[in-house]
Order: C-alpha cells, then sequence, then structure tokens
C-alpha cells in the first residue's frame, strides 16, 4: 500500500495537535509544513523530522509529493488556503471556521462538489466514543422521544482586560469570537448526536472587556501576557452568551458560551432528555457517560470496548480502566478521514462535511442577527 503524505499549513496549537495526531497513524508521513516565519516552519520540521519547510503556503499547496493538506491557518486565511487546496485537487482537513463568512463557505462547498478530492472540517468533539454511544442509543428510539438539550461550552483564558490574542482581531478572527470558535463545537456536536438540526436561534450576547490591553508583542491564543508594553484597542466580539435554539423535530435546547469563567479550562458539557432518559457528558470527563431515570437507579456507563456498541467500541483504542481524552478524539476523526480517502474504511464516515462546516456559518450568522435585532431568527438554507 502506498503510504499518504500529508502537509500542514501553520505551526501554532492548532497545527501541532494535527501534527501529533497524524503521526499517531501508521499510513501517513507528514512530509512538509509551512509557516509565516521560514524560521519557525524550519524548526518545527526540525524537531518532527519533517523533510520539506516553506514560507510560502502556494508551494507547499503544489508540492507534488504532498497528497493531503491540513489547514491550520489563522481564520482570515481559511478560505483562500482552502479554495487553492480544492482547486489543487487535494484531500483537505481545515480547521473551523470553514471560511469568514457564509460567501466564502458556500463557494467552497460548491466546489468541493466539483472535485473528487475528501474535505472536512476539524469538528472532533464527534469522534469520542461516549459521544458516538449517546448518538447510536438515541437512534435507537427505544429512550423515547428527545424532548430538550441543554449545556455550553466555558473557558477563562480571556478572564482579564490584559488577555490578548489575534483572536479578539474581527479582521483575523470573524464577527463572532467566543460563539464561532467554541459554540459552533457544542451545535455541531449537539446535531450530530441528536441527529436533527438547529432551525432557530434567539441569542443575547455580552462583551466584558470592551476595551482590552493588547500587547506590542505577538502572545499565543492560550499564552499568558508578560509583556509590560500595551496598547488599549477597542473589542466587538462577545466574551460570554446564551443562545436559545429550537431543532427540526420540534426539540428545545439552549446553551451559555464563555471564555471568562475563571478555573473553566476547556469545560463542554451537555445534557439530552427523553420521554424515558437524560445522557450527560462532561468532556472533561470523557470516559463517563451519565443515565438518568426517574423509576430506577442512575446509571454511569464508564468507557470499556467491551460494554459499548460496535461503532463507539471502534472508537476506544485500550481496554477499560485506560483514559483516553482530547488527543485520542482528534486521532479518531484523522483515523476516519484518512480511511475514506484509502476507501477502506469499514464504515460509514463521521466527519464533519464541508456541507456541516457551511451551515454552522449559517448558524453563526443567525445568531449575530438575533442577538442585534432582539428577534427569533431562522436559520438560512442557502
Amino acid at each position: 500500500m502506498n503510504r499518504l503524505k500529508a502537509g500542514i499549513i501553520g505551526t501554532g496549537f492548532s497545527a501541532m495537535s494535527h501534527l501529533e495526531a497524524v503521526k499517531r497513524l501508521p499510513n501517513v508521513d507528514v512530509v512538509a509544513i509551512a509557516s509565516s516565519q521560514m524560521e519557525k516552519a524550519k524548526s518545527v520540521a526540525q524537531h518532527y523530522n519533517i523533510d520539506k519547510a516553506y514560507d510560502n503556503v502556494s508551494d507547499l499547496i503544489q508540492d507534488p509529493d504532498v497528497d493531503v493538506i491540513h489547514n491550520c491557518s489563522s481564520n482570515q486565511l481559511h478560505y483562500p488556503f482552502n479554495r487553492a487546496v480544492l482547486e489543487a485537487g487535494k484531500h483537505l482537513l481545515s480547521e473551523k471556521p470553514l471560511a469568514m463568512n457564509v460567501e466564502e463557505s458556500n463557494e467552497l462547498l460548491e466546489l468541493s462538489k466539483k472535485v473528487g478530492s475528501v474535505s472536512t472540517v476539524c469538528f472532533n468533539y464527534r469522534h469520542f466514543p461516549i459521544v458516538h454511544e449517546m448518538k447510536t442509543q438515541l437512534s435507537t428510539g427505544e429512550h423515547g422521544r428527545m424532548n430538550l438539550v441543554y449545556g455550553g461550552y466555558v473557558q477563562d483564558w480571556c478572564l482579564y482586560e490584559t488577555d490578548y490574542s489575534w483572536r479578539m482581531d474581527p479582521e483575523k478572527n470573524g464577527p463572532s469570537r467566543a460563539i464561532a470558535d467554541i459554540g459552533s463545537h457544542w451545535c455541531d456536536t449537539i446535531q450530530y448526536v441528536t441527529g436533527q438540526k438547529i432551525v432557530e436561534v434567539f441569542a443575547d450576547l455580552k462583551t466584558v472587556h470592551p476595551v482590552r490591553k493588547k500587547p506590542k508583542q505577538e502572545v499565543a491564543t492560550f499564552g499568558a501576557n508578560q509583556t509590560a508594553e500595551t496598547e488599549d484597542v477597542n473589542i466587538g466580539t462577545e466574551d460570554y452568551g446564551s443562545v436559545l435554539v429550537h431543532f427540526n423535530n420540534g426539540m428545545h435546547g439552549v446553551f451559555t458560551v464563555s471564555q471568562v469563567s475563571p478555573g473553566r479550562k476547556n469545560k463542554f458539557y451537555f445534557d439530552i432528555t427523553t420521554e424515558h432518559t437524560t445522557f450527560s457528558w462532561d468532556q472533561e470527563k470523557p470516559n463517563r457517560l451519565w443515565i438518568g431515570k426517574r423509576n430506577e437507579a442512575n446509571q454511569e456507563l464508564v468507557k470499556d470496548p467491551g460494554l459499548l456498541s460496535t461503532g463507539a467500541a471502534d472508537l476506544a483504542h485500550y481496554p477499560g480502566g485506560h483514559q483516553e481524552g482530547w488527543p485520542d478524539g482528534l486521532k479518531n476523526l484523522m483515523i476516519d478521514f484518512y480511511s475514506t480517502i484509502e476507501g477502506n474504511k469499514g464504515r460509514d464516515a463521521s466527519f464533519a462535511t464541508l456541507e456541516d462546516g457551511h451551515r454552522i456559518m449559517l448558524l453563526i450568522e443567525a445568531i449575530l442577527e438575533s442577538h442585534q435585532t432582539k428577534k427569533w431568527v431562522k436559520i438560512s438554507e442557502r
């Protein structure tokens, strides 16, 4: 079998997460990496034994040795790089968001339909064993009608006015921050697990720090600001917000996102309630599924391949009692994606398509409109 050869755009947190996940696969070699700074590209290439380093992304995309490209650039570069990858006929794994606006994401979706390559957006929370187990149990119908979904995604890395990164710049990140960055994960995962689409939203968003202290030297997204030299910048994107949601099957829901919740590092959680059962999951305790009942004892299912349904067990690589978490979920996405490219996946692919990525862009647009108008807004189908 010919080994697949991957190139990675970027050298930040997302790029390094992709790189380490891909290196866990037996049939893929990372052969090239690109950064806006050649020094960074060369440093990562040397550290990870990667053959080629580029400071020109076009050169990486056009490299004949590269079959698959991971776009882990900053948000404003997703669209042009994604378009170039698709036009080159290469396989694409794009970090979210797919693009900066719905016009761009729709263009990418239509372009992807014309090429024969495999494309996906990195919504990695779909690929946890317990998440798949919930999806399987809900799909049987034995728990009755789904009535309500609630939860959230909360962090604290933007807590202080001195916290700043490029994600606070709408020209680089887009018009939404907390909703687009982490709320998008909540919405995608819930729609995947329930098999239902969000069709209407009512949003209330808030910017806690309308002015922040921007360091004069670049700071990583999750890095501490140690510099004494700062300048005041106006902030127009939200630090937190709550959104009421309606689904196409009549189910209602609500979620809260926050990047200013002290002590919450990456708490992504939700409850799905049906006629007979509540399913509850917390990403910070990813190997446990709480199953609530009214007239019998509640249960807790612990990740164990021998106790999970077939599809969920495929995502658990170690025996019960051996903890698996965030890096393993990302690895599962890579396995799903690369197996689909090879055409021998052995099961239905579950990764987010460009159509899923485009619909999330429509959802973000509707949430921003709802916040501005203080009205319910239906999700456009364009």
